[in-house]
Parts: C-alpha cells; structure tokens; sequence
C-alpha cells in the first residue's frame, strides 16, 4: 500500500484512489456527496485549498507532502469509522456558502436551497420581507442562506440545543452576519417572539424510529435529537402546524421539510392543501401554507398533537 501511495502525485491521483477505496468499503453517501468519485474529490480538494466549481485544471496540480498525510488520515477514518466526511472536514457547503458543522448539528443537506435561491417565488411578497425565523435551525445554514437571500430582513435562528447553537453563533460569525441574524434557544417556538415573521422555515427531525433504527452507520454519527421525530416521525410537526399561524404576519407563509414523512403526513391531515415543492436538483417533502391556511385547519392540527 504505501508503495503504491508513493506513486499518487496529483489531486486527480488522490480522489481516483478514494474513490476505489470507498467503493471497496461499502460507504454510505447522502451528507452532501453521492458518489464515491464526489467524496473522495471533496476531501481532497478540501484539504488543498482546491475547490472549484469549473477550474478543472486543479484536479492536475500537485499534492505537498503535508496534504497527502492529511487526505490518508481523512481515507482512514471515512473507512474505519464511517464519519461523514463533512465532520471529518469540519465543514460543509449549502447555497455555495461554507459552514463550520461539527456532531452537535446535522450535515446541511436540504432542497431548501434551490427555493432560497428562487427567493420563494412567487409565493412571498419579496419586497417587503422584514422578518425571518428558521425553525430547528442545527448549523443555521438554512437561515443564514435566506440573510444571504434577503438583504434587508432580520433573521433568527431557533434551536432547542445550545450546542447546535453555539455552532449556528459561529457560522453567522463566520459570514459577518452579526447585525442582522440573531439566536433564540427555544423548544420549537414556545420562547419564540410572536413579532410577525413574513417566512417560517423549518426543517425539524421527522425521521419515524422504524426508518430511523434502518438507517446506514453514517447517520449514528449525527445527533440524534437533530432526527428523531418521534415514533410515526411527524411529532414536531404536527406541533409546529398548530402554533406557527400565531408567529406569522397576515400574508406570512409557512415552508416545512418532512422528507419521507410526506405522504403520512398527508394521509393524516387529507383537507389541508399542503402545496408540495417541486425542486430541479433533486429533493421532495417540502411544503408551503399561508397564515389564513394554518387559521383555517387550526382544529384538525389540534387532534394529531403529541401528548
């Protein structure tokens, strides 16, 4: 083997490598990569200081002695320990920004990034979104993308978990985003202030603990507090559909991801007109309501609330 690494020179030479050798090691993908060929360019290009979206002329450059240590340690523990890559990095990517993840927060990987991008068109009203609340915000990814998206709107980030806190505090930091992105620890938005939020977004734990108990090693790593949804999946859920119209202006609308909780979801509540998401690159279970919507159905949210 280590014959065989003195032989590796370039970037191309390193993922090339990786990905044989996650291939061979049965990995998981789905933390930002998919392929074995994309974790392995992640981790390399990562440590070299090399990520590109179109350069592909740095896949030939060089790899310093230094780097080549590092990228075999990250192989290593990817292999042996099943840790997502990102946690091994430190760092993930969402709405082409970077952000400091450690195992107090799940690994960004939601379609809320092309509906941030698409700035929620057309349902919200953009020329006048003040407020913004992400709900069980982890890294705050989400919410900081829709600072990034909304120039002008004041955002908070709220969390029951002072360590998803305390990594979120860091990524606004990071993106000097102090003045106009603000922290609440709160469980679900019982210490929320009820000011008007134009937009909620939330992507809460709705894993189900069947689904939950199958899923790959890679997941163990996260937090599960960051997953679990209960024993169907939808507790927090149901939860926020009952309480959110009271946190949103008159035109504010409501954005949850529910993943493959969505047709549950559906079945259980089957004469409120969730508006399901389509999304170009890849993604499903995300849905939009209006305040008059959550008004409207208000009682039937109130019969599924977890005890």
């Amino acid at each position: 083997m280590e014959n065989y690494l003195d032989k590796l020179v370039t970037n191309l030479d390193y993922i090339q490598f990786g990905e044989k050798l996650f291939v061979e090691s049965d990995l998981y993908y789905g933390h930002g990569t998919s392929t074995a060929f994309d974790e392995a360019a992640y981790i390399v290009l990562t440590i070299t200081g090399d990520i590109t979206k179109t350069d592909e002329s740095v896949y030939q450059k060089t790899v310093n002695l230094q780097n080549k240590t590092r990228i075999q340690e990250c192989y290593k523990r990817r292999v042996e320990e099943k840790i997502p890559a990102a946690y091994i990095l430190g760092e993930a990517w969402f709405f082409g920004l970077r952000f400091f993840v450690n195992e107090d927060v799940l690994i960004p990987r939601s379609p809320f990034a092309e509906l941030i991008a698409e700035r929620f068109e057309p349902f919200l009203a953009n020329d006048d979104i003040r407020n913004i609340l992400d709900l069980c915000t982890g890294s705050g990814c989400i919410g900081i993308a829709c600072a990034t998206a909304f120039p002008d709107a004041l955002v908070d980030l709220a969390d029951i978990s002072s360590d998803a806190l305390a990594v979120a505090n860091e990524n606004i930091q990071r993106h000097h985003l102090t003045a106009r992105v603000n922290t609440i620890e709160s469980n679900l938005l019982n210490d929320v202030p009820a000011k008007g939020y134009d937009l909620i977004v939330s992507n809460p734990p709705y894993v189900g603990h069947e689904e939950l108990d199958g899923l790959p090693e890679e997941f163990s790593k996260e937090p599960r507090l960051g997953l679990d949804g209960g024993e169907t999946g939808l507790d927090l859920v149901h939860q926020i559909l009952f309480d959110a119209s009271e946190y949103l202006t008159d035109d504010g609308i409501l954005y949850i991801e529910v993943g493959n909780s969505d047709e549950l979801l559906q079945a259980s509540y089957p004469t409120v007109p969730f508006l399901w998401q389509e999304f170009e690159y890849g993604g499903h279970g995300v849905f939009m309501l209006t305040k008059g919507q959550l008004l409207e159905h208000k009682q039937t949210f109130l019969v599924n609330l977890p005890n």
